[in-house]
């Protein structure tokens, strides 16, 4: 199957990705074309225009990673606003849709809103990305200035925080500092895969619990 991008059509097969040149307005005719689809997924950066239809282990690892997120956010007592999908924009500069994001430290800026002015309203505290395309670039993510991004690639989640104007490698979460947030996942990932998502998230609660 072959994937196909005209003015009329967008379709692309599970796991392609297509690059392709293009502006801003480009990026935002495909975008009015796709509509609401959450498949495939788009973004703008440098004039290049990327489109990438998600495999079904896309979904669920994301699924399970923010759900860890949430579990872990509950544990602690904080208050967080979530989200997916999202369209992140900075008009003529980028456009990108993470997999999931979170408010943590700003989610009473968001709270309520239908809409967000990128470049105005806070952008998410903390970004969730599976890549198994070679589609994401924790780069795209420098514009926006999100304090903390999770990529989970090779079955390894790997913790990016911005220092400066760079993101760096860390080996904990600034929102977690005391639970060792790759082990974790990969652990929760695991039993999701042998047994099933409610069961490693259950699992979780109940560890966390047993630790108080």
């Amino acid at each position: 199957m072959f994937a196909v991008v005209t003015p009329d059509t967008i379709h692309l097969p599970p796991g392609a990705v297509v690059r392709l040149p293009g502006s801003w307005q480009d990026y935002q005719a495909l975008n009015e074309q796709l509509g609401d689809r959450s498949s495939p997924r788009i973004k703008y950066r440098d004039g290049e225009i990327l489109l990438m239809a998600p495999l079904p282990e896309h979904g669920r690892k994301v699924s399970v990673i923010a759900d860890v997120v949430k579990v872990l956010l509950d544990h602690l007592g904080r208050e967080y606003e979530a989200f997916t999908p999202i369209t992140m924009e900075l008009p003529q500069e980028s456009g990108i849709e993470p997999d999931y994001c979170f408010y943590i430290e700003n989610w009473e800026a968001i709270a309520g809103k239908d809409r967000i002015n990128w470049g105005v309203d806070p952008s998410p505290d903390l970004v969730v990305e599976i890549d198994i395309t070679s589609y994401t670039d924790v780069n795209d993510y420098l514009p926006y200035r999100v304090p903390e991004v999770w990529l989970f690639r090779k079955n390894q989640l790997v913790i990016y925080r911005l220092q400066g104007d760079i993101y760096t490698i860390e080996t904990s979460s600034r929102y977690f500092p005391n639970t060792k947030v790759s082990e974790v996942v990969t652990e929760c990932l695991k039993i999701a895969y042998e047994r099933n998502t409610s069961a490693a998230i259950r699992e979780l609660r109940q560890k966390l619990a047993s630790e108080n």
